[in-house]
């Protein structure tokens, strides 16, 4: 009973301060204008110099409120799971997808995860070469183009200001893309993301853009990562399933709480000149039980001229440089002693026959990772033809960078753990 006294008391002292020592802390509607004003102490070192105007008050309320949600997400985005399928069976593309919701109302779009990307793009209604699936950004009460003065138009690749609206424009395979820079409401499980920032498709050549956009996890200032630091702590991992795969089996977890625990790391690697990739140091691999020659030049970190080590989840086969990639093969047919070698397509090692195939491990400074024949093996459709899934990394801007892309990926977690800069990986069937 006491206590409920002093809070009365206390309560009764603070209105006295307010209204009684402060009169003018009252709304006012005097004129034509109304005002509304904040409640502060007269000492309050938050209290106005002078009385905001309705809409400047407004806009400061949203403010915080935006702030408000933010936090409340981070308290309740404890786990966000996002499944993730193979394109190539659902949509007719070699990308792996997750469900994104856009827009007020949400509209669903099945997008490619790319971790060596940043900026996020869609087709929007309109868009010259989409696909027929589009996202009807007339449609979102929340949907908004950003101009040229917004400083994300600076992080963006060649941006262009002919109108209002910032425009740019991006290669990605060998495809060109044309977009607006745009914000709307994005979410991914049950978490809303407010003005996350993209690019809305106006153009398109080429076959290479996944036909229902794409969502960028790499490290940069326009990838979900750097969008949702706060609600996700720059932590994510994945496991893909097998590209044969029909279902929604694979996950996205976003945020560090429920990773696994037993996994080993390996220190991630930061190139200034390449810096959405995800470089790590590969230190030799193992063909069998034999550690194969490779010379030191074809493995090691360069950021000036861009070679080193990638893990990426947009290409589909690994690629290594010339040197690596031949003694890993040299190596691979000779254990696998099958005179009659043949090509298929980009594959120079194939076999009509059927084959024993030697595990392949890439030996990372802190951790291995031992492929089975899963991962290293593909076959032809018929099933008569079965082929060593890598190749040599093409004679272009990339013949210095070996990837190690999603087929070696498929059926393991790899743990994306940004803040402490190391990457985990651990196996995990997920098809």
């Amino acid at each position: 009973m006491a206590m409920r006294t002093l809070l009365f008391s206390l309560a009764l002292l603070c209105i006295s301060l307010v209204h009684g020592l402060n009169p003018k802390c009252e709304t006012s509607d005097q004129g034509s204008t109304l005002q509304v004003f904040h409640v502060y102490s007269p000492c309050s070192p938050f209290r106005p110099s002078k009385p905001l105007s309705w809409e400047e008050s407004i806009l400061q309320m949203q403010t915080e409120d935006q702030t408000r949600l933010q936090y409340l997400s981070s308290l309740v985005a404890r786990r966000s799971v996002v499944p993730i399928a193979s394109g190539r069976q659902i949509i007719q593309s070699p990308t792996y997808i997750v469900r994104a919701k856009i827009g007020t109302p949400p509209q669903t779009l099945l997008m490619a995860m790319d971790t060596s990307n940043d900026a996020a793009w869609v087709p929007c209604s309109g868009c010259v070469g989409c696909s027929s699936t589009l996202f009807a950004s007339d449609r979102s009460t929340t949907y908004k183009t950003l101009g040229c003065g917004a400083p994300q138009c600076k992080q963006v690749p060649n941006p262009t200001c002919g109108g209002s609206a910032c425009s740019f424009n991006l290669t990605y395979g060998g495809s060109s893309i044309a977009a607006n820079l745009s914000q709307d409401t994005v979410t991914l499980a049950t978490d809303p993301i407010p003005g996350y920032t993209f690019g809305c498709i106006q153009k398109t050549t080429g076959n290479s853009v996944p036909p229902q956009g794409l969502l960028g996890l790499g490290r940069g200032s326009l990838s979900l990562l750097s969008q949702t630091q706060n609600l996700y702590q720059s932590t994510f991992s994945y496991c893909l399933p097998s590209f044969k795969s029909l279902n929604f089996s694979g996950s996205l977890r976003l945020g560090p709480v429920a990773q696994p625990k037993r996994i080993k790391y390996t220190p991630l690697l930061r190139n200034p000149r390449r810096s959405s990739l995800y470089y790590v140091n590969l230190q030799a691999i193992r063909v069998g039980r034999a550690i194969v020659n490779i010379p030191p030049s074809a493995l090691a970190f360069n950021p000036t001229t861009g070679s080193g080590t990638i893990f990426d989840s947009g290409t589909v086969f690994t690629r290594l440089v010339a040197p690596a990639y031949n003694a890993v093969r040299d190596e691979f047919r000779r254990r696998v002693k099958v005179p009659t070698v043949t090509s298929l397509g980009g594959f120079d090692t194939c076999y009509s026959v059927p084959i024993v195939a030697p595990t392949i491990t890439f030996i990372f400074a802190g951790m291995n990772v031992t492929l089975p024949p899963d991962n290293i093996l593909i076959h032809s459709s018929a099933g008569s033809t079965t082929c060593l899934a890598m190749a040599a990394a093409p004679d272009n801007v990339n013949s210095v960078l070996n990837v190690i892309a999603n087929m070696q990926q498929q059926n393991h977690r790899l743990l994306f753990d940004v803040p402490n800069s190391r990457l985990g990986v651990a196996r995990e069937l997920c098809t």
